[in-house]
This record gives structure tokens, C-alpha cells and sequence, in this order.
């Protein structure tokens, strides 16, 4: 499955952002989707996911409130929505595709994703 993402850009502390992730193929029930991020000199981190099965989402405590995660599935599109955004989220942000159900405690771990797309900088300037 090829993963195509939109979005990201500079925007200042406060301000909102919308990043899209759109799938090659139809996203099965069993699958997560969701996106992690990193920032220079930092590993990466989780960020939200979406269990397609029953459209549960989780987030990570430090985006909790600001972020949303939402999804078409006749487009096969997941949208993270991010509002009040600060500077420490200013990274590249990975869409990520897993072939099944993970757990949470799975969900940090890069190499739980079979799929990912190219990645969308996100600058948040103070």
C-alpha cells in the first residue's frame, strides 16, 4: 500500500494545520492508521492513530485535545487535524499504515508499520 500525504507548512504558535494522508488501495477493517513524527535530534514519536474496524482513535498525551483524527473511507483519506499548535510540535510528520489491529503499547514502535508515506514538515514558529 503506497501512502501519499498533504499538507504541513509554517504556520505560528496557536495556529492549526490540517495534514491528509490518502491510501493506494482500500484500507481493510483489520487495519491502523495513523501518524508518528520526528523532530531534529529527536527520535520518532507517536502521535494519533484510527482502528478502521470501528473508527476508535488514541492519542498521544502531548497532542490530546489540540490534535483530531478523522477519516473518509471512500477516499481512503485519514486527516489530522491540529489546532493550537506549539513549537516542540514543529517536526516531520510520517503517515503509517499497519496491516493489523495494534495495541497500544505497540503503537510507538516504528517497525509495527508496513506502510509509510513521505513525510510532511510542520514548523511551528513562536
Amino acid at each position: 500500500v503506497q501512502l501519499v500525504e498533504s499538507g504541513g507548512g509554517l504556520v505560528q504558535a496557536g495556529g492549526s494545520l490540517r495534514l491528509s494522508c490518502t491510501a493506494s488501495e482500500v484500507i481493510a477493517s483489520s487495519y491502523t492508521m495513523g501518524w508518528l513524527r520526528q523532530a531534529p535530534g529527536k527520535e520518532r514519536e507517536f502521535v494519533a492513530v484510527i482502528w478502521w474496524n470501528n473508527g476508535d482513535t488514541y492519542y498521544a498525551d502531548s497532542v490530546k485535545g489540540r490534535f483530531t483524527l478523522s477519516r473518509d473511507n471512500a477516499k481512503n483519506t485519514v486527516y489530522l487535524q491540529m489546532n493550537s499548535l506549539q513549537p516542540e510540535d514543529t517536526a516531520v510528520y510520517y503517515c503509517a499504515l499497519a496491516n493489523t489491529r495494534l495495541k497500544t503499547e505497540w503503537l510507538g514502535v516504528g517497525e509495527n508499520y508496513d506502510s509509510w508515506g513521505q513525510g510532511a514538515q510542520v514548523t511551528v514558529s513562536s
